[in-house]
């Protein structure tokens, strides 16, 4: 049974909010799934995510294919740069603890952009806020 990682929506409409789930690959987009491992909420900014980070990791091992959103999500959530470390355990090439600690290193270098971001884009909707809304000048028909 071809087994992936993808979005089911939910929400309404213009407002989108995603389910990720692990799915049948035949099964109908927001049908039957096996096991919801995370939300995906595009409308804020930057995009909140709340995933299991382990479930999905799990899955990926088992051999299921993330859709290309998916992919793009778990690699931002760090799973996939995960497995590419465990990998290299499995090979040899260094044990689990230096492959966590590098993890845990990519892991707070990457929570101190994202809120380095968020503070970013409230600062500029303050700054929107309190400015005043230019107008264009209208020309007199008599000038």
């Amino acid at each position: 049974m071809p087994v992936k990682i993808r979005l089911q929506r939910h929400g309404s409409k213009k407002r989108p909010f995603y389910f990720i789930v692990v799915a049948d690959a035949r099964a109908p987009r927001d049908g039957k799934f096996i096991q919801k491992i995370g939300t995906y909420n595009p409308l804020t900014v930057p995009a909140s995510v709340q995933l299991d980070r382990q479930r999905a990791l799990d899955w990926l091992h088992k051999g299921a294919q993330p859709t290309d959103t998916v992919r793009r999500i778990l690699s931002f959530k760090g799973v996939l740069y995960l497995k590419h470390l465990l990998r290299g355990v499995k090979l040899g090439l260094f044990d689990e603890a230096t492959a966590m600690e590098k993890f845990q290193k990519w892991h707070s270098e990457h929570e101190l952009n994202i809120k380095k971001r968020q503070d970013t884009h409230s600062n500029d909707r303050r700054a929107r806020r309190g400015a005043p809304v230019r107008r264009p000048e209208r020309k007199e028909n008599g000038e």
